[in-house]
């Protein structure tokens, strides 16, 4: 069978369904009265705002913007309260075993990536040792966020939120404690055998197979609890979170076994599985993970249903349809197939449509409440890595163009790309749900909101100079890689000061981590301190 005509009939057929989608929805795009976007609500608690990490005066402020909104004569009864929390304290344990892990996975990252980024412009650096070389360090860095703290913190925040979003408390829960056990362990092993020098060779699966296979094997454990509580659940509509959640949970163990068969990739098609995997472990796990978060925690910290549930959905089946196959644009000028080039150029600028379809939603969600975001912390971190998943995502839609891609690839401007994605919004999302979250699971006030603003202004100073200079000297970079009449050794020179720059940024961010989990390890040694009516006041206030 002709592998381009396939293709592009696959190609078709799932544009057709798209518009078949579309056509189906009983309601406009822009329509703000379908109910499915209310789930996450009780009845009355519209208009109400949730935001435990928000001072006393700061919740008066958050409450007088969600006044309009609420819902006259209708006010959150005690029964779903004890309901909500009944959920909370049902994840509780799992949930915090995940960050946790989570916490810790960021500091070993941040040490590495800081390391790294110093030996760039500082080769003589801690040379004593092999697994302190860059080429180790580096993928070290890579690994311990990429499956350390990312994973782990974005899959505690989905144990957390299942039980609120399928009002059911969790099952499974020490399915989910083993899975992060086989997630962690594979991970300790991994990074070992990284260091000691063994390496699959190819970037994102740098983890032996014999060691890589128990990612899958954890994630199908934590993951099994959102199968269990499915059949239980006491919902009629799956919010639109529970839909990103599931997909991602299936996908992450269908995409790792594939690329990690043992002996069946070869060549260049071992090229093609590697971007495959690569960009679709980013596109459908830590994205639609991320994304879900989003879609819960910006309508409950501002007291306001999402503004177009359905704009929700299409972002959803676009993202579904179109990303399969973007990842090939990082081999342009490769020894692979021109269609299969053409074709990832292609979907990589259709996925304009899901990008477009969110970030409008959040802009019109957000309407009238921008102002939140001097009151509210946890909407300063969800609200920035919303911002930054439209700039990565259009960006990399302009980097698959082979005129733009001429000048990025392979250069540190396609670093600069991937920090945007992974850093400015899944872990800026991963941040801001672990502010709303742990004084819900350990039933305790953040001690000091003052670190959380403090933690906030590192990550983002350095987060911007990290990406401007890094931008800047990508570009220089690759301007001059592409002059024949300049020797290679230019375009080295260039980039030092940006470099530098690059590992000042990384030096804000990595204080950054430090001040968060320092207040990780302060609100942990003060969970189950509280008095009843402390407890008490960390209850939603309604009227």
């Amino acid at each position: 069978m002709n592998p381009t005509g396939l293709l592009l009939a696959t190609f078709i057929l799932s544009i057709a369904g798209l518009f078949a989608f579309i056509w189906s929805l009983r309601k406009g795009l822009f329509d703000a009265e379908y109910s499915g976007a209310r789930t996450i609500f009780s009845p009355g608690e519209v208009g109400w705002p949730e935001e435990p990490a928000a001072s006393a005066a700061q919740q008066h402020e958050l409450q007088q913007m969600a006044a309009p909104h609420a819902q006259p004569g209708l006010a959150v009864g005690p029964a779903d309260l004890d309901a909500r929390e009944a959920a909370d304290r049902s994840s509780a344990f799992p949930a915090f075993v995940l960050l946790a892990c989570a916490v810790v996975w960021l500091l070993a990252g941040s040490a590495a990536g800081l390391l790294s980024s110093l030996k760039l412009h500082w080769p003589d650096l801690l040379t004593d040792q092999a697994w302190l070389s860059l080429g180790r360090l580096r993928t070290l860095h890579l690994n311990a966020v990429a499956y350390g703290w990312a994973p782990m913190g974005l899959l505690g925040l989905s144990i957390w939120m299942l039980p609120r979003l399928l009002k059911t408390p969790l099952l499974g829960g020490r399915l989910a404690i083993v899975g992060t056990l086989v997630w962690n362990a594979g991970l300790v092993a991994g990074l070992g055998a990284i260091a000691v020098g063994f390496s699959a060779g190819m970037e994102w699966l740098e983890i032996p197979w014999q060691i890589g296979g128990l990612f899958a094997v954890g994630g199908m454990l934590i993951g099994l609890p959102m199968a269990l509580m499915l059949q239980r659940r006491q919902v009629h509509h799956l919010y639109v979170s529970v839909w990103y959640m599931g997909a991602a949970l299936f996908w992450f163990p269908t995409l790792y076994i594939v690329a990690k068969i043992p002996g069946l990739h070869f060549g260049v098609e071992q090229a093609t599985m590697n971007w495959w995997y690569g960009h679709n472990v980013l596109g459908l796990f830590y994205t639609p993970l991320s994304i879900g978060c989003v879609y819960y925690f910006l309508p409950k910290v501002i007291g306001r249903p999402v503004r177009s549930y359905n704009l929700s959905l299409l972002g959803f089946w676009t993202l579904a349809f179109f990303y399969g196959q973007v990842g090939a644009h990082h081999l342009i000028g490769g020894p692979i197939p021109e269609w299969l080039i053409t074709l990832s150029i292609v979907q990589s600028v259709m996925m304009i449509i899901p990008v477009v379809a969110f970030s409008l939603n959040q802009h019109l969600t957000l309407q009238g409440h921008f102002s939140a975001l001097r009151h509210s912390h946890v909407l300063r971190f969800i609200a920035f890595g919303a911002v930054m998943y439209t700039i990565t995502s259009l960006q990399g839609s302009m980097e698959a163009l082979r005129t733009v891609n001429a000048v990025t690839h392979f250069t540190h401007f396609t670093v600069a790309h991937a920090h945007l994605g992974m850093y400015g919004f899944v872990s800026m999302v991963v941040f801001g749900g672990v502010y709303f979250a742990l004084p819900r699971i350990l039933d305790v006030r953040w001690p000091r909101p003052a670190l959380i603003s403090l933690h906030f202004w590192l990550v983002v100073a350095g987060f911007a100079v990290y990406i401007v200079t890094l931008s800047i000297g990508g570009i220089l970079q690759g301007l001059i890689l592409l002059d024949p009449t300049r020797p290679f050794m230019d375009s080295v020179a260039v980039t030092m000061p940006w470099l530098q720059g690059r590992s000042v940024g990384g030096a804000l961010m990595t204080l950054g981590h430090l001040v968060f989990a320092w207040h990780f390890v302060l609100i942990t040694a003060r969970s189950g301190v509280l008095t009843h009516a402390e407890r008490s006041a960390l209850r939603p206030t309604t009227a």
